[in-house]
């Protein structure tokens, strides 16, 4: 054995062991509804410390008002909390994406066209390149928004299982794709308006005439699309993958109920399939018309609700389009192939799919709660201007101003997990400041939007983390927070510092980031 070789096996070695550490601590933590109750606890006690103490900051937006600390133990907030309860729990993020869009998946799911379209990719797809295929499609499924969390990470644990191989770790890259390349598409997303219309605020207040496109980032999210699906095929194969062994993913395959096969499909469900997609292909039409037509339903710009930023009428519609989109070729499958004989078959596979959702609501509705309080108390806030104030004093150049940006907004990015929340406080803050450093709006975006996408994966108050946590729970269910962290966390540092040193390099080469 080679020197090379001997000291390669001794760093996977020594990785292997830290991940072993990791997941062994992180499934002693508490059940993540239990997290969430110690979360909104200590929000409450340090409300109180900081409303004592004083603590307060500079209203970026206006500069001649003052945010302070809120105590949420005093009468007022406590009969906020209690008259509030029920719809920070209904104004839970992801709360009415998830169960929405499971009401189509559910039947496409259940109906078993699912399981033929695994089949399909199975077939299509060289082995080799099944890991690339899976984190590619998965940074662009933010072009669907949060759907992604939902449809893509048991999709790739069918896919893989399939083949072999371990349906968590095809869950691992799947879900690496969507939360870690959040920012990164190859296509205009809604985030891009969205974000550019808060940066274009914030530089207007020292360039009235400033304008950012939402295309301001666009040549470098396109590039960080193919370099991250390079990384997540290099932590996939060489690091996350090598840590089960073949024992173990046989476990994984049978406790899912799955099996390892050829990928070959039967008459019936190849007629299923062709109507589906034809199914598919009629229903997407019906949207795009409603899209594209002037004067139709879906047709030109909405203010999205809580902001002033102008996003296409498409965009806030899209989770009842994945519902049709799911459901319609799911019904027609299940018709097609014989899995549907009456609407009884379709409304008790979607009462199924809610069946299996109850440890989800149970989290949402004390998840909502801690969210709630925290904003309410204005510590993120706080927390947000104090470092903006911190990467402030720094002075030693553009590529240490980058990096600070980015681990202030990896780190914000674990308590907080609403991108456009982040930067309409931060901002008003980091745009005009960092612009005495030669820095422009545009690459002070491009910074916020590769630390708000590396911890996403691993962010402990993510509202989708629990999604990906119950379907790794139906191939391993002893996994824990510890577990999934564990899995995530060699994306997370890889990203953190390889995507940081593209971006720094990115500007001192001087390559423009967007048309």
């Amino acid at each position: 054995m080679s020197q090379i070789t001997r000291a390669n096996s001794v760093v996977n070695r020594s990785i292997a062991r830290v991940l072993a550490l990791i997941e062994r601590v992180g499934n002693r933590l508490p059940d993540p509804a239990t997290l969430f109750v110690i979360l909104g606890a200590a929000v409450l006690l340090l409300s109180v410390v900081g409303s004592q103490m004083g603590w307060s900051v500079v209203d970026p937006r206006e500069p001649t008002k003052s945010i302070t600390v809120d105590n949420l133990l005093d009468a007022e907030s406590v009969r906020w909390m209690f008259t509030s309860a029920l719809r920070n729990f209904l104004d839970f993020p992801p709360l009415a994406i998830v169960l929405v869009a499971m009401l189509g998946i559910g039947v496409a799911e259940r109906t078993g066209l699912f399981p033929s379209m695994l089949k399909m990719i199975v077939t299509v797809t060289p082995s080799w390149l099944l890991t690339p295929v899976v984190v590619f499609i998965g940074v662009n499924a933010s072009a669907a928004a949060d759907s992604g969390y939902v449809v893509l990470p048991p999709l790739a644990a069918g896919v893989f299982a399939m083949v072999g191989r371990s349906p968590v770790v095809g869950i691992a890259a799947a879900t690496f794709g969507i939360a870690g390349g959040f920012s990164a598409n190859v296509a205009i997303t809604s985030l891009d308006p969205l974000l550019s219309s808060l940066t274009q605020q914030a530089a207007r207040s020292i360039d009235p005439a400033a304008i950012v496109a939402p295309t301001a980032n666009y040549w470098f999210m396109l590039f960080s699309t193919f370099f991250l699906t390079a990384l997540g095929w290099l932590i996939t194969d060489k690091v996350v993958e090598p840590r089960f062994t073949p024992t173990e993913v046989q476990a994984q395959i049978t406790c899912g109920g799955l099996s390892v096969g050829d990928g070959s499909i039967n008459a019936s469900e190849r007629k299923g399939l062709w109507a589906a997609m034809i199914a598919f292909v009629l229903t997407g039409a019906v949207f795009v018309a409603m899209t594209l037509i002037p004067g139709a339903p879906l047709s030109g710009d909405v203010t999205r609700p809580g902001t002033t930023a102008l996003v296409p009428a498409w965009s806030e519609a899209l989770i009842p389009i994945i519902l049709f989109l799911f459901l319609v070729p799911g019904v027609v499958y299940g018709i097609v192939s014989g899995e549907i004989r009456s609407d009884r078959g379709v409304a008790n596979r979607m009462t199924e799919s809610m069946s299996s959702m109850g440890s989800y609501i149970v989290l949402a509705f004390f998840a909502g709660q801690a969210i709630a309080w925290f904003r309410q108390s204005n510590l993120a806030i706080v927390i947000g201007v104090e470092g903006g104030q911190l990467i402030r004093s720094i002075d030693f150049g553009q590529g240490s101003i980058i990096a600070a940006i980015v681990l202030l907004c990896a780190t914000i990015n674990l308590f907080i997990s609403s991108a456009s929340a982040k930067w309409a406080f931060l901002a008003p803050i980091l745009v005009p400041m960092l612009a005495s450093a030669g820095m422009t709006p545009e690459l002070v975006q491009a910074a916020y939007r590769v630390g708000d996408s590396v911890t996403n994966p691993i962010a402990p108050l993510s509202p989708y983390l629990v999604i990906i946590l119950i379907v790794i729970r139906r191939y391993q269910p002893t996994a824990g927070l510890g577990t999934l962290i564990s899995l995530l966390i060699p994306y997370c540092a890889a990203s953190l510092v390889l995507w940081t040193g593209v971006l720094i390099a990115w500007n001192a080469l001087g390559i423009p980031l967007g048309p």
